[in-house]
């Protein structure tokens, strides 16, 4: 996986963040731009509040702070605290920065193309290389925790390569890009680009299914 991957999904967000403004769709919920900016910051850079984005009921904390940090800074600043990375501390190390937030700026990027007009990146080879490596050391725990008990989920890229996680009876096969893989598994899935084959149940119990971590 290049080392640059992920700064340059993050450096590429960030650009599309100033030519929207803050008042932009995105596939993030409710959330505006300002929204998904201050959630960035706050995820790699508030002790107090990035907890509340994986703890349910520290979320209403999590959404204090993003709000106290668009007050403080305004957008604009937010999104240059976004830019400029993490501060000192486990995401400064280039492997745990890589591994933690290749995936999460691919989406959010997504998140914000995708609510404005644009459709699927075709020119970023590099990119489907190192999204297709994570989803096979990520794939299984997802899969374990969308709990799809008796379904085995085989994931097929565009160029026929695939990975089959789970022990069950019914397949249930997905096929796309690995980017919009990722999408799919990330909830995003009235805009990724994927096909499914397989029982029409056991399909139906995947689609229902939450497999985002």
């Amino acid at each position: 996986m290049s080392i640059d991957l992920d700064l340059r999904e993050r450096a590429e967000l960030c650009d599309l963040f100033d030519e929207l403004g803050p008042e932009a769709p995105t596939l993030s919920g409710a959330w505006t731009t300002a929204d998904l900016a201050a959630h960035l910051a706050v995820r790699e850079g508030d002790l107090l509040g990035a907890p509340g984005i994986l703890i349910p009921p520290l979320a209403g904390l999590t959404d204090k702070r993003m709000a106290a940090l668009l007050d403080r800074l305004g957008y604009a600043g937010v999104v240059d605290k976004v830019r400029n990375g993490p501060p000192l501390g486990p995401m400064k190390i280039p492997a745990v920065r890589r591994v933690a937030n290749l995936i999460e700026y691919y989406v959010h990027h997504e998140d914000v193309r995708r609510a404005n007009g644009s459709g699927p990146r075709t020119d970023r080879p590099d990119l489907e290389i190192a999204l297709w490596d994570l989803l096979g050391r990520m794939a299984p725990l997802m899969v374990r925790k969308a709990g799809v008990g008796g379904v085995t989920v085989r994931l097929v890229d565009d160029a026929g390569a695939e990975r089959t996680v789970g022990k069950g009876d019914q397949v249930v096969t997905i096929t796309g890009t690995p980017g919009e893989l990722v999408l799919e598994l990330y909830g995003r899935r009235d805009h990724a680009e994927v096909t499914y084959e397989g029982d029409d149940d056991a399909v139906a119990k995947v689609k229902a299914a939450s497999f985002g971590i």
